[in-house]
């Protein structure tokens, strides 16, 4: 199934996450899906525009943004499906629950908090 994301929710889903960025916050897939305001199929539009960004990302040699996602449930870390496309993109290797998985996920988030993203690219 091919999932879309207009530019105008791009553009908030972009700052949205720049705005956890800045504040040194992660947050939640629900609370990102209610700041959005996506369309249905929200959450998988969702989970297709984190991977795009995480491409994204990846070919410019940048931390992954999407890492800032979380799910609200008390492991504090993002969906299985995030750990499999950075695994896909050659950024993560392992289980993608455990020890390893949360330990990387914390490294990456201060290397997203840390780095000073340039103006953003649009969707393809």
């Amino acid at each position: 199934m091919s999932v879309r994301i207009s530019r105008q929710h791009w553009e908030a889903l972009l700052a949205e996450l720049e705005v956890a960025r800045r504040q040194r916050h992660l947050v939640t897939y629900r609370a990102l899906l209610e700041r959005v305001q996506l369309p249905a199929p929200a959450m998988q539009t969702l989970a297709a525009a984190l991977e795009h960004l995480a491409a994204i990302d990846t070919r410019a040699d940048q931390p992954l943004r999407s890492a800032l996602v979380i799910s609200q449930g008390a492991s504090r870390l993002p969906r299985t499906g995030f750990f499999e496309c950075a695994e896909r993109l050659g950024r993560f290797t392992g289980p993608s629950d455990g020890v390893a998985a949360a330990s990387w996920h914390a490294a990456e988030v201060v290397r997203v908090f840390e780095f000073d993203y340039p103006a953003e690219a649009k969707p393809e």
